[in-house]
């Protein structure tokens, strides 16, 4: 039995390993064509580059495990299915729950080790990912101007070149607008007959010589256009034979964010994290729902109008410890005075209704989201675990039913597969955020719908049943027109023989 579960997981590892790089390597290049605008024409280093393509791979494992784990189960057990080695091993007495014993044991295994990957590895890898994104994100694009198109990826200027040498990285025909004076655009040109474009190799300063130009500088006194104050206009020109301009570069290069700032984020906790903050929350949200309801408890607005008229007529005041009635407070109002307590009572129950809505908006309803967010991610740390269990006993099943080995039918069936599951998930995922299910309905209904289908297939293997054997559908439909036609032509000779009496 030993040389036989080797043999079951020398032909099941291999198959789990290329189809696990596989999936990633999928999973990453949507990855990239996600982001593929944010990324490009920014000069990013080859290390950077690589880093990020890294944490991006560890943040798709959820995803590609358990496809790995189906499709290299589907290919493992059609092969023996197809070579009829499963055959020989059930002729010889084994039956399929323990030939896949094993493998069950590795499965466990591994879900183990996910869960150990979400709860450590996945945090610190989100984390990593979103600071390089935003960092990316607000890094400027390289200095790219194009010929004869106004270039206006540097701050305050704006220039067009007609002609460039590549190899010289000479400019020539330059055209300059500095717009660094904010009260008169465009009143400062520069023209130029060539030019030199240099960036410092830190990205921190540009500088751009320019040769045989000049320079028109108009500045207009834009409070008095009249004619008579002319003398308060100023125009200059300059010729010049070499002009040197030195500007700092900010943005252009890649400026690594704090990570701190970004640890906030439910997608960056641990299972022990989580669990706190959503108690801390919990108690906040609690806090601000008995202070609110301290400010607008029953009957206040009218103990409050009472409690001033009393005064006012000095009567007896109320006791505020006891418990008020409202109907035997509104008949002991004198009748000159019920109106205006109505007013004030009505005014003040539209004012308590404003604050409930505008705390609801402002505190309790972005608590309840924070809360259901961390609520997810919790689920989500067993959800991965147990997709890895499901989508193997749906693989070895269904593949030693077929019967079919490689990467023709099993990768058709495993993408149908997870085609379903994964819409199962994002539907139930959205429900649960916004709250219209509970979170574990929403988190759990793709492996509640998934986990009976792996039952069955598992019992209908075990038991050789020919589920996806389509001559035993052949043969069932011939058995049953055969019967409808026997039973037609019985009863046609049935009525044959009625009319003849």
């Amino acid at each position: 039995m030993k040389k036989l579960h080797l043999f079951i997981l020398k032909n099941y590892l291999g198959p789990l390993t290329m189809t696990l790089f596989i999936c990633l390597f999928i999973l990453v290049m949507q990855f990239l064509w996600r982001y593929i605008d944010e990324l490009v024409g920014k000069g990013l280093d080859f290390f950077v580059l690589l880093e990020l393509l890294f944490y991006a791979s560890m943040q798709v494992v959820p995803m590609a495990l358990p496809l790995a784990i189906l499709l290299a189960s589907l290919m493992s057990f059609g092969n023996l299915g197809e070579h009829y080695e499963l055959t020989a091993i059930k002729a010889s007495g084994i039956s399929l729950p323990r030939l896949m014993m094993p493998l069950i044991l590795f499965t466990i295994l591994t879900s183990i080790g996910a869960f150990w990957f979400s709860n450590n590895v996945l945090p610190v890898a989100n984390l990593k990912l979103y600071s390089l994104l935003y960092d990316v994100k607000l890094a400027k694009p390289e200095l790219e101007i194009k010929e004869k198109v106004f270039y206006d990826g540097i701050e305050d200027f704006s220039i067009k070149i007609n002609d460039k040498d590549p190899k010289s990285n000479m400019l020539y025909d330059i055209m300059i607008y500095d717009n660094r004076d904010n009260l008169n655009k465009n009143s400062n040109v520069t023209l130029a007959d060539s030019g030199k474009l240099q960036v410092a190799g830190n990205k921190a300063y540009m500088q751009l010589t320019i040769f045989d130009g000049v320079r028109f500088d108009e500045k207009v006194d834009t409070k008095h256009s009249r004619i008579k104050n002319r003398d308060k206009q100023r125009f200059r020109i300059d010729h010049f034979k070499k002009q040197v301009v030195i500007k700092k570069m900010e943005g252009y290069n890649l400026e690594r964010t704090d990570e701190k700032l970004f640890t906030h984020s439910d997608k960056m906790k641990n299972y022990s994290q989580l669990r706190y903050d959503k108690d801390s929350l919990i108690k906040m949200r609690d806090t601000v729902i008995m202070n609110l309801s301290h400010q607008t408890k029953n009957a206040y607005f009218v103990k409050q109008a009472i409690e001033k008229q009393h005064k006012k007529e000095h009567y007896t005041p109320i006791d505020s410890s006891k418990q008020l009635n409202s109907d035997s407070l509104f008949q002991a109002i004198p009748n000159n005075i019920r109106a205006n307590v109505i007013s004030s009572a009505l005014s003040m129950a539209r004012r308590n209704k404003n604050t409930i809505s505008d705390q609801m908006r402002s505190y309790i309803n972005n608590y309840d989201d924070k809360i259901n967010r961390h609520t997810i991610e919790l689920h989500r740390k067993f959800t991965l675990s147990f997709a890895c269990l499901i989508f193997f006993f749906i693989g070895a099943p269904l593949g030693a039913i077929i019967r079919k080995g490689g990467l023709g039918m099993p990768v058709v069936i495993s993408v149908l597969f997870f085609i379903v599951y994964y819409i199962i998930d994002t539907f139930g995922a959205k429900m649960a955020r916004e709250g219209v299910w509970p979170v574990y309905q929403g988190l759990w209904l793709s492996s509640a719908i998934l986990f009976p289908v792996g039952v069955f297939l598992t019992y209908k293997s075990a038991t050789d049943s020919p589920l996806l054997n389509s001559d035993a559908y052949v043969i069932f439909f011939k058995k049953l027109f055969r019967r409808e036609k026997y039973d037609l032509t019985n009863r046609l000779d049935k009525e044959k023989k009625n009319n003849n009496n």
